[in-house]
C-alpha cells in the first residue's frame, strides 16, 4: 500500500519541515498554525477567495493541448496556463489567500520577498486592491533583471526595499523580510510567496496553490476522458508552482510527478541551484529541508539563468517526494532552458517565463511511454524575461 503524502501535526511531511524559528517570531507563527486552517475553512472566507480566483485573476487559467509541441515530442503534451492570470504568473492565487488570512489576523501592514518579481507583483497588487500597506524585500541583482517587474511593483504602491548581502539574490530578499517581521510583529503579516518557511507555511502556500491540480483533473476528463495525466512536470526553486501543480496527485501512484530544477551552467560547475543533487539535509528560512551548504553547514550561494529558480533549498514537500522516491528530480542548464524557451515561443506563439522554461526543459530528458498524457506548469509569461531573451536571441536564429 502506497505510503499517504501529507503534513503531520507538527508541519512535517516525513523528516523535513518544523518550524526553526527566532523566539520573537514564536507569538506569530503560533497564531498562524492555531488559526490558517480554520481561516481557510471558513465559508465567508472561501467565498471571496473564490470569488476573487475567478472574477479578478479570471481562473479557471486553461489547461491547452500544444499540438505542434505535442507532435515533435510524439505524445500528448497540455500546458496549464497559469502564464494567462491577472499578473503573469500562479503567484496571485497564493498572494490573495495570504491576504485575505492577514486580514482576518487583523494585521494592516504585508511584507514579501522576491525573486523573478512575480510573487512580488501578486502582493503588491493584492495589497493596492485591499488598501494595504506592502514592502517587499527583493536582491540588488534581480531588481536589476527583473526591471519590469521591479516597475509594476511601484507603480502598484508598494516600497521596494533591495537586498544587498550575500549573492543579493531571493535568499537575501527572504533573510532581510524575516528581520523586518522579527522588528515588526505585531501588525505585520509575512506573505512568503514558495513552499518554504516555517510550519504552517509550506502547507498553507501549497493549499493556495492547489486550484491548480483541482482545476488540471476535471480539465483533461473534460477534454480526454480520463482524470488522471500519466505524467505532470514543473520547475522548482522553492516549489510553489510545482506544489500546487502535484497536490491532487500526490498520492495517485499512477501519476509520475517531474520536478525540474536549475542546473545554471551546470551542476557541478560552481554556479547551479540543483538542490536535490548538491544539497544535504539542513535548517534554511525556518524549516529542515535539503540545501545547498558546505560541510559546516554554511549555504553555498546558489547561481540561475533564472531569477525565481536561483535559491539554495527546496520546500520540505518537495524534500520529502525527492528522498521517499515519490517525485522525480530533474535539472536543466541556463542553456537547455533558454533552448525550451525559444523552441515553445516559435512552435506555439507562446513566450514562457525562464522558470516554466525549464519545467519545458524536462520534456527533453524523458521518454514517454505510448499514450501518454503529460501535463506542463507554464507557470509565467516572459514578458519579465525580455531583455534576457534578447541577448541570447542571436544563438536560436
Amino acid at each position: 500500500m502506497q505510503q499517504k503524502i501529507q503534513i503531520d501535526k507538527n508541519g512535517y511531511y516525513g523528516q523535513f519541515g518544523g518550524a526553526y524559528i527566532p523566539e520573537m517570531l514564536y507569538p506569530n507563527v503560533a497564531q498562524l498554525q492555531k488559526e490558517y486552517l480554520s481561516i481557510m475553512e471558513d465559508p465567508s472566507f472561501k467565498k471571496e477567495f473564490d470569488f476573487l480566483l475567478k472574477d479578478y485573476v479570471g481562473r479557471p487559467s486553461p489547461l491547452y493541448l500544444a499540438e505542434r509541441l505535442s507532435a515533435q515530442i510524439g505524445t500528448e503534451i497540455y500546458l496549464k496556463r497559469e502564464d494567462l492570470n491577472h499578473t503573469g504568473a500562479h503567484k496571485i492565487n497564493n498572494a490573495i489567500g495570504q491576504v485575505l488570512l492577514a486580514q482576518r489576523l487583523g494585521k494592516k501592514r504585508i511584507i514579501a520577498e522576491t525573486g523573478a518579481g512575480q510573487h512580488g507583483v501578486a502582493t503588491a497588487t493584492v495589497c493596492a486592491l485591499k488598501g494595504l500597506e506592502c514592502i517587499v524585500y527583493m536582491g540588488e541583482v534581480d531588481i536589476e533583471r527583473q526591471a519590469p517587474n521591479v516597475a509594476r511593483m511601484k507603480m502598484l504602491g508598494a516600497k521596494v526595499i533591495p537586498a544587498k548581502s550575500g549573492s543579493k539574490t531571493l535568499k537575501d530578499a527572504t533573510n532581510e523580510a524575516i528581520r523586518d517581521w522579527i522588528n515588526n510583529p505585531t501588525d505585520t503579516h509575512y506573505v512568503i510567496g514558495s513552499v518554504v518557511g516555517p510550519h504552517p507555511y509550506p502547507d498553507m502556500v501549497a493549499r493556495f496553490q492547489s486550484i491548480i491540480s483541482e482545476e488540471i483533473r476535471w480539465q483533461l476528463k473534460e477534454k480526454t476522458g480520463h482524470e488522471l495525466p500519466t505524467h505532470v512536470i514543473a520547475c522548482v526553486g522553492g516549489g510553489s508552482n510545482a506544489a500546487g501543480t502535484f497536490y491532487h496527485f500526490l498520492n495517485e501512484s499512477t501519476v509520475e510527478l517531474i520536478a525540474v530544477e536549475a542546473a545554471g551552467l551546470g551542476i557541478h560547475s560552481g554556479h547551479s541551484a540543483a538542490t536535490t543533487t548538491l544539497g544535504t539535509p539542513g535548517v534554511l528560512h525556518g524549516s529542515k529541508s535539503i540545501v545547498m551548504q558546505t560541510p559546516d553547514g554554511q549555504v553555498v550561494e546558489p547561481h540561475s539563468i533564472s531569477a525565481g529558480l536561483d535559491y539554495p533549498g527546496i520546500g520540505p514537500l518537495h524534500a520529502h517526494l525527492f528522498a521517499s522516491g515519490r517525485g522525480r528530480f530533474l535539472s536543466a542548464t541556463d542553456d537547455q532552458a533558454l533552448k525550451a524557451a525559444f523552441n515553445l515561443t516559435r512552435l506555439e506563439g507562446i513566450i514562457p517565463a525562464l522558470e516554466s522554461a525549464h519545467a519545458l526543459s524536462g520534456l527533453e530528458q524523458v521518454d514517454f511511454p505510448k499514450g501518454s498524457r503529460v501535463v506542463i506548469c507554464l507557470s509565467g509569461r516572459g514578458d519579465k524575461d525580455m531583455d534576457t531573451y534578447m541577448k541570447h536571441m542571436a544563438d536560436f536564429e
